[in-house]
């Protein structure tokens, strides 16, 4: 059985039901799907920004930030150092873009300025995407749940994925924000806790922490060098260039909630909100790590031999700090996971809506889309259990391959696509088709080097990490060269950085 006391569940039950209350009492204000999917173009910047924290803030950050701090170091945090930077160019570029027209989503753009094929892809692309990312979140989440409550892990994802489907069903992006903006809350007051208790426990305090994490070189960011085969300082900031840029200028998650505010400036206060929560913690995860390390040093026991490092930081939870106490950091690391998982439901209900059903289904009365909108988010919830019980089945070391499988051929070029709308007057609907061909072509041939499925002639020696940046690399320089040869001849009012009003919205 697990270790979880009756206080914590208490404290976990509050925290559930409080979250069912918020869908039930938005579902009744969902009269159409401009309520459902954008709540009337309405909300404050500050709960989006915190909204938007929440969603980049999922059960992997609560529990795999502190396990890759626990046993290595800080390297990984190098690719979130580049937010800043993406976040003003989402601020001045991005996010006017996308609030010229009455959009509702990333991909609408897209055959503005291309044409329909290339929308198709781009969203397709991006409800597969979300479809493992929801699948995996809730496999991660529901692993150490299980260990923590001695339920069975399948139970645990069923129930676990019917809930959080039943109040995005319900509520709509209304239940969606204002359910993040809490649990966003809950998991920075879980975070604090576990940092107080460790601190609190170590004879050294905080000062002991920085001593022995230095002498372990726990606060490393990595080797500095631009190797090929490794995760270097350097592959780690071009990886976070890569994922923040297509984050901020193309996942529908992020996108919906520049819409969803009242005005461009509160989208903009959104983007700042978020960027500067964002980095401090995510260091603030990492730190954790450092102080699980140094806190076990002082106080080593049988048991943590035996625990993967993920399973560290919900061990100490439970073993260390008082009940009921313990349930809230509980109830935050769920409130992690839930803030992800609703926000993928809500946006893949949202692009199958608008960039499929009703582009092929026009004209019908907005109470037909509506209610499909919701089947679909049905849907996205019943596929999110399945696909975490078959990454549960499946060998535990598969699940990172089929993610980068599945990334690599349905992810790639997404970004290119959007930069060379935005920034190249030339590129046209078939430059850009020829060069996301070769790009998936290069995707493919990475993929299979990658896992070693090529003959030994034709391997080389590069890391997984620089997929992305190469597909990229290799569909924008493509895609220009076919532009010399076939220029666009669409009419781009509007359309690129430089055919965009002077004046400011």
């Amino acid at each position: 059985m697990g270790l979880l006391r009756i206080p914590d569940v208490i404290a976990v039950l509050i925290f559930l039901v409080s979250m069912a209350g918020v869908g039930i009492y938005f579902a009744k204000r969902n009269k159409s799907t401009e309520e459902y999917f954008l709540g009337n173009r309405s909300f404050p910047g500050w709960a989006v920004g915190l909204s938007m924290l929440g969603t980049s803030i999922s059960s992997v950050t609560f529990l795999a930030l502190p396990a890759a701090a626990y046993v290595l170091d800080y390297r990984q945090a190098v690719s979130n150092m580049v937010l800043p930077l993406v976040a003003i160019a989402a601020i001045f570029i991005f996010i006017p873009f996308f609030r010229r027209g009455h959009s509702t989503t990333a991909f609408e753009y897209l055959e503005k300025r291309y044409g329909t094929g290339i929308r198709v892809y781009a969203a397709a692309s991006f409800i597969v995407l979300q479809l493992l990312r929801l699948a995996t979140v809730l496999y991660l989440v529901s692993i150490p749940v299980a260990s923590m409550t001695g339920f069975d892990v399948i139970w645990v994802m069923v129930v676990g994925g019917i809930f959080i489907g039943f109040y995005t069903v319900l509520g709509g992006i209304e239940a969606v924000i204002w359910t993040d903006v809490v649990q966003t809350i809950i998991l920075l007051l879980g975070g604090i806790l576990c940092f107080v208790f460790i601190i609190y426990d170590l004879p050294g305090g905080l000062n002991e922490v920085f001593q022995v994490g230095s002498e372990h070189q726990k606060f490393s960011l990595g080797p500095i060098s631009w190797a090929l085969n490794e995760r270097t300082f350097f592959v780690m900031l071009l990886l976070g260039v890569i994922n923040f840029t297509t984050e901020y200028s193309s996942n529908q998650n992020v996108v919906q909630r520049y819409l969803a505010v009242k005005s461009t400036r509160e989208a903009r206060k959104a983007t700042l909100i978020c960027a500067a929560m964002s980095i401090p913690t995510w260091m603030a995860f990492f730190f954790l790590g450092t102080c699980l390390f140094v806190f076990y040093k002082n106080f080593p026991t049988a048991e943590i031999a035996k625990l993967s490092a993920d399973e560290i930081l919900p061990y100490f939870i439970l073993t260390r700090i008082p009940a009921g106490l313990a349930g809230v950091i509980i109830a935050a690391c769920l409130a992690a996971a839930m803030s992800s998982l609703d926000s993928s439901i809500n946006a893949i209900s949202t692009v199958t809506t608008i960039d499929f059903l009703k582009k092929y289904c026009p004209g019908r009365q907005d109470k037909f889309y509506l209610k499909w909108a919701k089947s679909f988010a049905v849907l996205a919830g019943v596929l999110m259990i399945i696909g975490a019980i078959i990454l549960y089945k499946i060998p535990k070391e598969s699940i990172t391959d089929l993610s980068i499988i599945l990334g690599s051929i349905f992810g790639g070029g997404i970004l290119g696509i959007f930069m060379l709308g935005f920034f190249s007057k030339r590129v046209g609907n078939k430059a850009i088709i020829i060069g996301l061909s070769m790009a998936l072509g290069l995707n493919i041939f990475l993929m299979f080097n990658c896992f070693g499925w090529l003959p030994q002639c034709l391997t080389v020696e590069i890391h997984a990490y620089w997929t992305s940046a190469f597909v990229n690399i290799i569909l924008i320089l493509v895609a220009y060269i076919s532009s010399l040869i076939w220029p666009n001849k669409k009419e781009l009012d509007g359309m690129t950085v430089w055919t965009m009003p002077s004046k400011r919205l």
